[in-house]
């Protein structure tokens, strides 16, 4: 736990974000670290010269960020709000809808799912566990059940790209690349609804999809990056020609 000479008492406009800014800032500096708890709220409320509302403000948001836990019911030295040691839950989600409400260009998606994804394949090709290469064969497998609904078909195909991004074995990308294809998820399935020939579609992404795992699984990253590539832009090339 940090010294209370380290908090500054804060001016009372906007409180709740000057509460929020001075946390981050003690985290930043490294005086604040995964597993380490907060000050309770009404020490923490002295501390900075706020009220306890503009403490509990703050820390619903970062909460909902990801960055704090509960503390357990009661007082004493486990009251504390807890720093989470891994908050990929929530800067997911944070990603996500921020991407989802952006409604940036097609090409920026493009070009940050290409490289973002590129990494993936090529890191899932030197790290993937036999678990999570059973587990892209699983979701390959039911792909090709020809009876799958359109929205079955994105949900999975969604989560093979999500399983690459997981087995890269780096958690930056994998969190980056996870919001951006979750925040993607209803632009694609909407995209998947105006093609006229789905089956020739599909059969085309399973195509590509069985090539992406086929180079995870024997090593070549190289090989995995370059076929992820191709599918990602093949596939926008033909969202333009529908959308145009």
């Amino acid at each position: 736990m940090t010294d209370a000479a380290e908090w500054q008492p804060l001016s009372r406009s906007r409180t709740y974000e000057l509460v929020l800014d001075q946390i981050e800032e003690q985290i930043l500096a490294g005086r604040l670290r995964p597993g380490d708890r907060l000050p309770p709220e009404r020490e923490l409320a002295g501390m900075l010269g706020v009220s306890r509302a503009a403490i509990r403000e703050a820390l619903r948001v970062l909460e909902a960020q990801g960055v704090l836990r509960r503390p357990q019911v009661g007082t004493g030295p486990e009251s504390g709000n807890l720093i989470a040691g891994m908050p990929s839950t929530g800067l997911s989600r944070l990603l996500r809808v921020h991407v989802a409400l952006s409604n940036f260009p097609l090409d920026d998606v493009v070009e940050a799912r290409v490289t973002m994804e590129r990494a993936s394949a090529r890191l899932a090709a030197g790290h993937a566990t036999p678990e999570q290469l059973a587990r892209m064969r699983e979701l390959l497998d039911r792909m090709d059940d020809p009876e799958l609904s359109r929205e079955e078909f994105n949900d999975l195909d969604t989560d093979f790209h999500v399983t690459v991004a997981e087995a890269a074995g780096n958690r930056l990308i994998a969190d980056m690349t996870i919001a951006v294809r979750n925040a993607l998820r209803h632009d694609l399935l909407r995209t998947f609804d105006k093609i006229a020939d789905w089956e020739q579609a599909a059969t085309r992404l399973r195509r590509d999809h069985q090539g992406i795992y086929a180079a995870i699984a024997d090593g070549d990253g190289e090989l995995a990056a370059t076929r992820v590539e191709r599918h990602i832009r093949d596939f926008y090339r033909k969202v333009s020609a529908l959308l145009a």
